[in-house]
């Protein structure tokens, strides 16, 4: 359904390093720049940064998620220590599992240095 999905940053470089860190633990190499956006590319997918290109702030978006799917709690886990590590910060629960209308999901939620919520998910 998608082709890919991009947010924006205030800081290229900086989130060039974090995503690099963050998505490494998902077996993703490093990202590529071109211009003022920077890519990964996947068989199942594109994941990008870019700097807005009107030339205003990039914002958040309030109520939105970004989701990474991981093979294991233990790719979760290691998803989410890359990202702290990186320049994330931890936010809503601590990692771990989770059961809703959803079935049981370990989950690890992080905010990337320009503030967008992204979140580890794996399908127990």
């Amino acid at each position: 359904m998608f082709s890919h999905v991009m947010v924006g940053t205030n800081d290229l470089g900086r989130a060039k390093g974090f995503y690099d860190a963050l998505l490494a633990t998902l077996g993703v190499g490093p990202g590529f720049v071109d211009g003022h956006r920077a890519f990964w590319r996947t068989p199942t997918g594109v994941f990008a940064v870019s700097e807005p290109i009107d030339g205003q702030p990039a914002t958040i978006c309030n109520g939105g998620t970004i989701g990474f799917a991981c093979s294991s709690p233990e790719q979760a886990e290691a998803w989410h220590a890359a990202g702290v590590a990186a320049g994330g910060v931890s936010i809503e629960e601590p990692p771990g599992v989770r059961a809703g209308g959803m079935g049981k999901l370990y989950l690890a939620y992080l905010r990337d240095p320009d503030g967008n919520k992204l979140c580890a998910l794996h399908r127990m």
